[in-house]
Formats: C-alpha cells, sequence, structure tokens
C-alpha cells in the first residue's frame, strides 16, 4: 500500500490492527477524542492529536472509504481531489457530547434535555440618609416588574389546557440537517426556532399574558441597609428580579444605595466629620462643650487653651461601623476659630485694650526680624 510521508497511518493513530473491526474502530475513536479533545486536554499538540483521530476515524468507519484507504493509502483522497488539508470546522467546536451524539447518535435528544434559562437581572436606585447609612435600616420599596401570570402559574396556556407536540422539530427540540463531506456525512444540529427548542408549542395561549406566562405588576419589596453602607454599594437581592420563561431560574434584584449628604457631618472612610466653631476667647482660654453625634447623643469635649484654628479632636468610636465587621471609626471635630465681624461697642473697647496687655513685642515682627534681614536691597 502506498504511504503518505506527511500523514501518520489511519490504523496506528487509532492503536488498531488492519483487521480490526467496525466496532473496534469506534471504541479506538472514543477513547482517543475523551483524551484530546479541546474541552478536556488544554496541552497544546491535543488540538492536533484530536484533528488526526477524527481524520482517521472519518475514513476508517466508512466502508467505502477504508477499501480505497487500504488499496491507495492517503494518496487515495488526493486523487479524489480532497487534498492534503481537512477542513474540521464541522466537528472541532463541538462539545464532548455534541461530537458522541452527531457521530454516534448517542446521547439523547437534546431536546428531551430541559435548558435552563435564567431572567434577567433588574437595579434600583435607592437613596438613604447618612444616619441610615451609618446605622442601618429598613427600608420598603415598590418597582414596576415582571411576575408570574397568576392565571396560568407561568406555563403560558390557558388553564386545563395542554401543549402539543412542534411539527417541526417533531418534539425533539432541535432542526438536525445533514451535511455530506469528504469524511461522510455530519449531522448540524440547531434549535428548533418554532418550539425554541422545548418540543412543545401552545396552541391555547393564556388571555391574561398572551402565552408569554408573565404580566407586568407594582411590586413593594423590603430592603435591609446594613450598618456601615456607603455610596454605590448594591445590595443583591436572589430571585427578584425577572422571571425566567417556563419556569426557569429567575434574575437577581440589585439595590444600588446613594447616601444624601448630611447638614453637619460628613464622611471619610469609616470615620466622621463635624465642624465646631469656637470664639477667640475659647481657644485662647480653653472651655469645655458639649458635642452633638450622629445618633442625638451628646458628648463633652475639651477645648486646651491656646487651640489654633484647624485643630482635630478625635473622639474615638464614635464613627461609622465597619461593614461586616466589629467596631466602628472615629468623630473628627474640627476646630474652627472664627473672628467675630460684628462688635458692640463694649467688646470693641476691650479688643482695643487687649494689645497693650501683651507688651511692646506685640507691635514688632520679632520673630521674622532674622528674615527681613536677610532683604536686600534691589538696584532700581
Amino acid at each position: 500500500m502506498p504511504r503518505s510521508s506527511t500523514k501518520r497511518d489511519y490504523y496506528e493513530v487509532l492503536g488498531v490492527t488492519r483487521t480490526a473491526s467496525d466496532d473496534d474502530i469506534k471504541k479506538a475513536y472514543r477513547r482517543l477524542a475523551l483524551q484530546y479533545h479541546p474541552d478536556r486536554n488544554n496541552a497544546p499538540e491535543a488540538t492536533e492529536r484530536f484533528k488526526e483521530a477524527t481524520e482517521a476515524y472519518q475514513v476508517l468507519s466508512d466502508t467505502e472509504k477504508r477499501n480505497l484507504y487500504d488499496r491507495y493509502g492517503h494518496s487515495a483522497f488526493d486523487r479524489a481531489g480532497a487534498g492534503s488539508t481537512v477542513d474540521f470546522s464541522n466537528f472541532v467546536g463541538l462539545s464532548i457530547e455534541d461530537l458522541f451524539e452527531s457521530f454516534f447518535g448517542t446521547g439523547g435528544s437534546r431536546g428531551a434535555r430541559q435548558r435552563v434559562q435564567r431572567g434577567q437581572d433588574l437595579r434600583y436606585d435607592l437613596h438613604i440618609t447618612l444616619e441610615e447609612a451609618v446605622f442601618g435600616a429598613t427600608k420598603e420599596i415598590s418597582l414596576t416588574k415582571h411576575v408570574t401570570c397568576s392565571r396560568c402559574t407561568g406555563n403560558g396556556m390557558e388553564p386545563g389546557t395542554q401543549p402539543t407536540k412542534c411539527t417541526r422539530c417533531d418534539g425533539s427540540g432541535e432542526i438536525r440537517r445533514v451535511q455530506q463531506s469528504i469524511f461522510g456525512q455530519f449531522v448540524n444540529v440547531t434549535l428548533c426556532d418554532r418550539c425554541n427548542g422545548e418540543g412543545q408549542v401552545i396552541s391555547d395561549p393564556c388571555h391574561e399574558c398572551q402565552g408569554r406566562g408573565v404580566v407586568r405588576s407594582r411590586t413593594s419589596l423590603v430592603v435591609e441597609v446594613p450598618a456601615g453602607a456607603d455610596e454605590g454599594i448594591q445590595l443583591r437581592m436572589n430571585g427578584q428580579g425577572e422571571p425566567a420563561p417556563r419556569g426557569g431560574v429567575p434574575g437577581n434584584l440589585y439595590i444600588v444605595l446613594h447616601v444624601e449628604p448630611h447638614r453637619f457631618f460628613k464622611r471619610q472612610g469609616n470615620d466622621l466629620l463635624l465642624e465646631m466653631p469656637i470664639n477667640v476667647s475659647q481657644a485662647a482660654l480653653g472651655d469645655e462643650l458639649s458635642i452633638p453625634t450622629l445618633d442625638s447623643k451628646q458628648l463633652p469635649l475639651k477645648v486646651p487653651a491656646g487651640t489654633q484654628s484647624g485643630r482635630i479632636v478625635r473622639i474615638r468610636g464614635e464613627g461609622v461601623p465597619y461593614l461586616r465587621e466589629h467596631g466602628r471609626g472615629d468623630l473628627q471635630v474640627h476646630l474652627k476659630v472664627r473672628t467675630p465681624t460684628e462688635l458692640s461697642d463694649e467688646q470693641k473697647k476691650l479688643f482695643r485694650q487687649l494689645p497693650a496687655t501683651f507688651g511692646s513685642t506685640t507691635n514688632t515682627p520679632t520673630e521674622n526680624k532674622s528674615f527681613f534681614d536677610k532683604v536686600k536691597d534691589v538696584p532700581s
């Protein structure tokens, strides 16, 4: 038998003898396909080995082609105009299950296997206060979405009726088309476009939902906002999205939180910021104040004498709770010294007397004297 210098012998590829039966050839190919199919083997050479085994099987499993190969070897198909390059697009992209079903007719009808469909996810934007974000809250929301039709319970049929077998696919849910190639027949399987792969059609649709199985309805839901939630956090409510056709898995509802700004408090990570105005007397002499917290408590705060504007006093554990953790951040009190803009006559008199009490040093920039000494006259 003539041999090709570029291809291995098909019997050698499958690992069978030249007297192997059709059943032996089929078993050998099944073993190699399971070993080298791209779905199961990511090795660089696996795809080529899979193609090589498939090509050998397509020839040796066909009686006429096998006889030609036994007499002329690979050149038998070169003479037939097939060339040395094989188009594997019909089967390389198939899964293991589809491959065996197309070649061997195994695996059962795909239409008989239920295709689990999933409903679409939905989004709802929920606006909450800073207090609700920090301490958590229970919120009730209302939205319009599809719900399962109560009349047909989602099957799309008028109560008391039954679906009929799809005449286009004969109940299989698939359309099978036979394609001819040099290696024999390939079965191209597609989803039936009349029954959408279900194998059945509804002859008497539900009057309420017109056969869709769902209707639009206003729905109220309770949302639990966790303590420590922040702007942009998404809360997932499983199964509260759009229902899936024919009783599939419903989608999810995603609640996106938006925190409204507070009049006095700001958030910085897990800390709360509060700006506290004090007057010049309090800053100079010190004072004891009462500080409000976000949860309406009153806490004492000591202002040290000589406090400069912008000083931060930190109160531990009065900030934002850590999300899904124990503990809280801090409350940062920013002391802001405010210069009075409207003074009474008595206050003006006191302020005029005040500079003299600091001595003559207040009239000269002694601290900056060294700086001014360094300034030289600039030539004109």
